[in-house]
């Protein structure tokens, strides 16, 4: 359970991202794959947040076409996402981990840092009241 999740004040996922200003383009396409009402719900989730400057690595072509391929778009967020908590120590000691997707993200600790799918993980275990964010500077595409 996440520190903030006995917190009636604590702000859910969705408004966790918002507030912190820099997941904008995360945010656009969560509303655009209609995955808010789920972000929303009791959890918990654990999500992999890239950054917007991850989703600027993405050429503007194909990010355009990805946000109107709702199918596809939501396919890539869930991605992003594990049903539960999973905090960095409990991440460090996994090899991989399944998301929502239906996929699975290999997990790498080296040299003090934690790459999860590749991604790094730029900051980890933001608590929200419905799970926890590791905010990473890669967006994760399923193969």
């Amino acid at each position: 359970m996440s520190v903030s999740a006995n917190n009636p004040q604590a702000k859910d996922l969705v408004d966790t991202a918002v507030a912190a200003g820099s997941f904008k383009t995360l945010v656009a396409a969560v509303q655009a794959a209609a995955l808010v009402a789920q972000l929303k719900s009791a959890g918990p989730f654990t999500v992999f947040a890239p950054t917007d400057e991850a989703f600027a690595k993405i050429p503007k072509a194909d990010l355009d076409a990805l946000i109107k391929d709702k199918l596809k778009l939501a396919k890539v967020l869930k991605h992003h996402v594990f049903a539960g908590n999973a905090n960095s120590t409990d991440l460090g000691m996994l090899k991989d981990l399944s998301v929502a997707s239906g996929g699975r993200l290999s997990i790498l600790v080296a040299k003090g840092s934690l790459r999860i799918g590749g991604a790094l993980v730029l900051k980890a275990d933001v608590a929200a009241s419905n799970g926890l964010i590791h905010v990473i500077d890669t967006v994760l595409i399923p193969k």
